[in-house]
C-alpha cells in the first residue's frame, strides 16, 4: 500500500500524459503498484484505505504477544517474517498476511506504543543453560514419496537453540559420524564443552552401572576433541528433548511437499532452510532468533581444532620443502623422511600432538610423528629407517634393469663397490638422469666404457662424460674431458717424479751424537 502523497502523485504524473513505465522510473515504484492505482478514483482509494486498515486491525489481538516478543528481544528490530512464522505456529491460521503485520508493526511504532532500540544488543543467558556448554544429537530417517530413504544427522545449542542438520543416502558409521560432527562445529564456529548423546551403537558398546564404554573410533575422537560426554539412559528420552523436537520439525517441516532429484539437491535445500526457517524464525522456547543469539553463543565455543580425521583433506594441509638432509622442520624441530624426498615439497596435516607427511602428488601419507616438546631436537621414525633399507636392495634391482649391456652391469659392479655408504644416493642419482630422461645409446655407450677405463664409477661423473660425448658426436673438436672425481690411475706412472738424495741426513743419523 502506498502512502495518500504517493497516491497523488501517481494520478497527477497520469493526467500530464505520462505512461505506466515512464510513471515507475520517475517515482521509483514497481510498475505493478502503478498498475494498482492507475484505474483507482479518490473514492476507491478510500474504501481501499479502510480495508487495509481493518486488515491490520485484525493483528490488534495479537498486541500484547507482539509488544512482550519485542520486549523479549531488547527492542531490537525483528525480521517480519520471523514474527509472523511465530504467530502462525501459536495460534495456526492469522487473519491477513505478512505484509499487513509488517504495516501492524510500523502504527506501533508511529503511535508510540513500540520503540525499537538502536543499541547494540544486549545478551543474557538463557536461565537453564549456559552458553558454549551443551551440544545435543541424533539421528532421524525419513522416506520421500519416491521411496527413497533420507539418515539425518541432527545438532541443537542447547543455550541459544543454533541447529544443525546434514543427510547421508546410507545407514551412518562412526566414521560418518566423526565427518558430521566436524562440520558441525564448522558450521557453528567452535567446540562445545559437552555432548549429550543415547546409547546408539555407533557411539556406545556398553552401558555398565553408569561406566560407558565406547566405540574404539568415536571413543578416540571425543578424547582427542576434549569433549565431555552425557549418556542418556534408554528409557529417559526427555533429558535430550531439544534435539528430539529438532527431527520431528526437520521431518514434518523441511520434507513436508518436497521432491529432490538427488541427494545435493537435498543437502542444498536443507542448508537454506536452516537459516532461513530453522535458525531466521523465533524459538518459542527462548522467544529469540537463534541466528542471532549464536553471535554471543560463539564467544563461549572453543576454539577450532584439526582431527586425525581429516587428514585425508588435501585443502588442510601445509606445504613444506625437505632439505638436503631429507628432513623438514616443524616448530623448530627437525623430522627425519626417506632419501627420495630430498630438496621435494610434502603436505602435513597437523592436529594438536602429531604432523602428518604426505606425498604431494600421489596423496600417500608417508610418516606421521608424535610432535616434540623439546625445541631444536631431530626426530626420527623407524618405520622410515626400515623403509631405507628394505628400499636399498629394491633400488640396486631396479637401476639393474635399466639398460641390458655389459658396459652398463660392468659400471654399476664398480659403482656399488666404490661407494658402499652411498647407493642409495647413487641409485636416486642414476634414475634421475638415466631413467627419467632415456639417453642417446651410442653416447651413453661411449661414456660407460670412458668411465671404467679410467675407473670414474660415481654416477656425477658417468653424467659430465655422457653430456660431454653427446656435445662431441655435435662438434669437429670437442675440449677434452674432465672428471669430476680425481683419482690416481695406472695412466700417472710414466710422469717423472724427482726423488732427493736421503745420504746426508743418515750420515748424520750415524754420527755419534746425533744432529
Amino acid at each position: 500500500m502506498v502512502k495518500k502523497g504517493m497516491y497523488h502523485e501517481i494520478k497527477r504524473l497520469q493526467k500530464q500524459g505520462y505512461g505506466k513505465n515512464r510513471i515507475s522510473r520517475k517515482l521509483g515504484v514497481d510498475k505493478r503498484t502503478v498498475i494498482k492505482y492507475w484505474a483507482m478514483d479518490e473514492e476507491g482509494y478510500r474504501r481501499y484505505l479502510e480495508q487495509s486498515q481493518n486488515r491490520e486491525k485484525g493483528f490488534d489481538s495479537f498486541r500484547a504477544i507482539i509488544l512482550d516478543l519485542y520486549r523479549n528481544n531488547d527492542c531490537i528490530r525483528l525480521p517480519v517474517s520471523a514474527v509472523y512464522d511465530y504467530l502462525e505456529e501459536i495460534h495456526g491460521e492469522l487473519p491477513a498476511n505478512e505484509n499487513s503485520l509488517r504495516n501492524y508493526i510500523q502504527y506501533l511504532q508511529k503511535t508510540g506504543q513500540l520503540i525499537l532500540s538502536d543499541k547494540k544488543r544486549y545478551y543474557t543467558r538463557v536461565a537453564d543453560m549456559p552458553y558454549g556448554l551443551q551440544l545435543q544429537i541424533d539421528f532421524g530417517e525419513q522416506t520421500d514419496h519416491k521411496g527413497g530413504k533420507y539418515y539425518i544427522f541432527a545438532a541443537v545449542l542447547s543455550a541459544s537453540r543454533f541447529k544443525y542438520a546434514a543427510l547421508q543416502e546410507r545407514p551412518f558409521t562412526a566414521y560418518d559420524l566423526v565427518e558430521h560432527l566436524l562440520d558441525c562445529f564448522d558450521y557453528l564456529g567452535g567446540i562445545p564443552g559437552e555432548l549429550v548423546i543415547d546409547q546408539g551403537s555407533i557411539m556406545v558398546v556398553e552401558e555398565n552401572s553408569g561406566d560407558i564404554i565406547y566405540t574404539k573410533v568415536f571413543g578416540d575422537f571425543i578424547a582427542e576433541m576434549g569433549l565431555k560426554m552425557r549418556v542418556c539412559r534408554k528409557a529417559d528420552p526427555e533429558s535430550k528433548g531439544k534435539i528430539e523436537n529438532f527431527i520431528k520439525y526437520i521431518k514434518h517441516n523441511f520434507f513436508a511437499f518436497r521432491e529432490f532429484e538427488n541427494i545435493q539437491k537435498a543437502r542444498d535445500n536443507l542448508m537454506k532452510w536452516l537459516e532461513r526457517r530453522a535458525n531466521g524464525k523465533i524459538s518459542q522456547a527462548t522467544g529469540k532468533i537463534p541466528l542471532i543469539e549464536i553471535e554471543e553463543e560463539r564467544k563461549h565455543l572453543r576454539a577450532l581444532k584439526n582431527s586425525i580425521y581429516r587428514k585425508t583433506h588435501a585443502s588442510a594441509r601445509e606445504a613444506r620443502i625437505v632439505n638436503n638432509n631429507c628432513r623438514i622442520a616443524v616448530d623448530s624441530c627437525q623430522y627425519d623422511l626417506p632419501d627420495r624426498y630430498r630438496n621435494q615439497v610434502v603436505e602435513i596435516y597437523r592436529t594438536e600432538n602429531k604432523p602428518f607427511v604426505f606425498d604431494r602428488y600421489s596423496n600417500k601419507e608417508i610418516a606421521d610423528y608424535t610432535l616434540s616438546l623439546i625445541p631444536g631436537v631431530i626426530v626420527k621414525n623407524r618405520a622410515v629407517v626400515r623403509e631405507m633399507n628394505v628400499k636399498t636392495q629394491e633400488l640396486k634391482d631396479e637401476v639393474k634393469g635399466y639398460f641390458t649391456c655389459d658396459n652398463w652391469k660392468l659400471f654399476l659392479s664398480g659403482n656399488f663397490s666404490a661407494f658402499p655408504r652411498y647407493i642409495r644416493d647413487q641409485c636416486l642419482e642414476a634414475r634421475k638422469h638415466f631413467h627419467d630422461h632415456t639417453p642417446d645409446p651410442e653416447a651413453f655407450d661411449i661414456s660407460l666404457q670412458y668411465c671404467i677405463e679410467n675407473k670414474m664409477f660415481s654416477m656425477g661423473n658417468l653424467k659430465s662424460s655422457y653430456r660431454y660425448f653427446l656435445e662431441a658426436g655435435k662438434q669437429e673438436n670437442p675440449a677434452p674431458i674432465l672428471a669430476t672425481t680425481t683419482r690416481v690411475t695406472a695412466s700417472a706412472a710414466g710422469l717423472m717424479v724427482s726423488k732427493p738424495d736421503l745420504a746426508p741426513y743418515r750420515a748424520l743419523v750415524n754420527t755419534p751424537g746425533g744432529i
